[in-house]
């Protein structure tokens, strides 16, 4: 990975837990910066430029929905929300945002950095060129999933795609009338058991159907009880 550290902006306005954190994490080579309200985190996000954010829900001023809101607009990097026990956290509003995990304060140390490491593993920034002998392309009638350079075409226009997105997309496509269950896609998108759980899958499915609507060739279909399949008409 080179000499250079990986970044973490921590985003917390309890300041004795965001050095906690930065303790654990700067013990295991990261650099860390703490900031202790969402204005500021924005700000700091730009110029800093972390790796990966960890991101307190009861900020003041914005507060992490906001913040996680605003990050996804200009950035696809990592984001794990933390929220103290007792806190409403809504895991579905947080995914649906663009969080990547969550984890419940207090948490152990262990696993904050073993949470950290697993979404970092996963995470792929815009792919750099590299010489690959043929596109990694799907295409089907007025759908193109390319998935060398991260773009899909729908009905002749580019759809803008997150990477899971994008990758859970290309998986369904790419075995046509074949079903999966939520856990074989979480294991295959995602890489790892998802420690959170597998509306995960839901919220990515249905995000893309936003974006991308049935076709009379193609639709993906839930299969209730089960999962979801990229259904293809055979006439």
């Amino acid at each position: 990975m080179g000499s250079s550290k990986q970044k973490i902006l921590i985003v917390d306005d309890d300041n004795n837990i965001a050095e906690l954190i930065s303790l654990y994490l700067t013990k295991e080579c990261f650099e860390t910066m703490i900031v202790n309200d969402g204005e500021t985190a924005i700000e700091v996000f730009k110029t800093f430029e972390p790796n990966i954010i960890l991101l307190d829900l009861m900020l003041p001023g914005k507060d992490g929905y906001q913040v996680c809101r605003e990050v996804r607009q200009i950035s696809q990097t990592p984001i794990i929300m933390l929220s103290a026990k007792g806190e409403v956290f809504d895991k579905v509003l947080g995914l649906e945002l663009g969080a990547d995990d969550y984890m419940e304060k207090p948490f152990d140390s262990k696993e904050l950095v073993a949470r950290v490491k697993a979404v970092l593993r996963r995470y792929k920034p815009a792919p750099v060129a590299m010489p690959v002998s043929e596109d990694e392309e799907i295409a089907y009638p007025d759908l193109v999933i390319n998935k060398t350079n991260y773009s899909v075409l729908y009905m002749g226009r580019k759809v803008e795609m997150p990477p899971k997105e994008l990758e859970l997309l290309y998986f369904l496509a790419s075995s046509p009338n074949h079903v999966f269950s939520r856990e074989q896609l979480l294991n295959q998108i995602w890489g790892y058991e998802y420690i959170g759980d597998t509306r995960t899958v839901d919220v990515h499915i249905k995000r893309i159907r936003e974006k991308i609507k049935d076709h009379e060739k193609w639709q993906i279909s839930t299969i209730w009880g089960i999962g979801y399949k990229f259904e293809v008409s055979q006439n």
